[in-house]
């Protein structure tokens, strides 16, 4: 996020990172962003993709080439940010970067709104030997023992490149990344008939927090630029995904970890509530995630082959939706989406809906299905 605030703020043609973001250490990619600051579309990250392997690169003239220098934009990001909330009290926060880019911003962003701040894993490391990047339940163990035993206010964790966010509360418990993004869904609706967009893989509970302040969800493909342009589309005063990347459009258009951070305190200050009496009152939606390993190249013939077998194989769909991958709902209100990862060598299952039983029977038979299609 700190690319985006910079190529705004520097009035640049565009920004370039080398990031993994969530991925294995042996990961390594090359995010682009426009003059806008919002990151490039898959369209034309392919333009790009389709230059280099095609060996399309114009060489420039030795009297053309700019200048290479550095700047150091962090403490503008930094006090950007802190201008965004006011919190009433200080809170105790255990801050778990993952060895990532948020080691830089985070603990001093947070210190700097009064909190105390408790740091782990939080030193620039590109081996990230504290923890798996990715900030899911079973990467965050150690925080939520440190959380715990320290009696802090919440936990609050990153990936490599921080624009995700995951939260333990108080009783040292990753909370459900459904529920967190539903409750700051609620929390970012002001008023009848504001817009939030998600994306196809989020459950229900988010629809039922935010209709319950009178507002509206709208569900786009998976990945922060698609949520991005519906934002931009519809007006809409946020978007998120259940992995935990969120924007908040009133200061960029782009997944902020840090800014996400910040939000999440701030929903704790307005309401006087701990976050585990907030997740404790939503309605239970039961979620399963998995992945099935799969060759990038094989990937479309078996997603073909899945659709094709889809109602023999499954009884009482109600509806199917094509937006991104294969969504598929039950008349008992379940639902199932099958799709291929953008990122890495998998095809991903999420099931959802409020019986535990059916949701693991379809999430099961789905995974079986595309084991042996591949």
């Amino acid at each position: 996020p700190a690319v985006s605030f910079a190529v705004r703020r520097l009035n640049a043609k565009a920004g370039v990172m080398i990031t993994a973001s969530h991925n294995p250490p042996e990961y390594n990619g090359i995010k682009f962003w426009g003059s806008d600051g919002i990151a490039y579309t898959p369209e034309q990250e392919g333009a790009i993709e389709r230059i280099y392997f095609d060996k399309r690169m114009k060489p420039a003239a030795w009297d053309r080439i700019g200048k290479v220098g550095a700047v150091d934009i962090l403490p503008s990001y930094i006090d950007e940010l802190v201008g965004v909330v006011k919190l009433k009290r200080g809170y105790k926060v255990v801050v778990d970067c993952g060895n990532g880019a948020g080691s830089l911003v985070t603990p001093y962003l947070l210190r700097k709104l009064g909190c105390e701040v408790v740091t782990l894993n939080s030193q620039l490391d590109g081996f990230f030997p504290g923890r798996g990047l990715e900030p899911s339940p079973e990467n965050l163990g150690e925080l939520c023992n440190v959380v715990k035993s320290l009696g802090a206010d919440i936990g609050l964790a990153h990936d490599g490149d921080a624009d995700r966010i995951a939260a333990v509360d108080e009783k040292g418990r990753v909370a459900e990344p459904d529920k967190l993004l539903a409750l700051i869904s609620a929390h970012q609706v002001r008023k009848k008939g504001d817009i939030v967009v998600t994306t196809v893989d989020a459950s229900g509970t988010v629809d039922e927090c935010v209709g319950v302040k009178k507002g509206k969800v709208i569900r786009t493909k998976v990945g922060d630029v698609s949520v991005a342009a519906e934002i931009r589309k519809r007006g809409a005063i946020f978007g998120g995904e259940p992995c935990g990347a969120w924007i908040f459009p009133e200061v960029h258009l782009v997944p902020d970890g840090p800014l996400a951070a910040t939000k999440i305190l701030e929903l704790l200050d307005l309401t006087g509530r701990r976050l585990f009496e907030l997740l404790d009152e939503l309605p239970e939606h039961q979620t399963v995630r998995k992945k099935i390993a799969c060759p990038n190249e094989k990937k479309a013939a078996t997603m073909k082959k899945f659709k094709e077998r889809l109602r023999r194989e499954f009884k009482g769909i109600s509806d199917v939706l094509t937006i991104d991958g294969i969504r598929f709902s039950f008349r008992d209100g379940s639902w199932a989406l099958v799709r291929p990862s953008g990122t890495e060598p998998y095809i991903r299952v999420t099931a959802g809906g409020e019986r535990e039983k059916s949701v693991e029977k379809v999430a099961g038979q789905a995974t079986r299905i595309l084991k042996s299609l591949v």
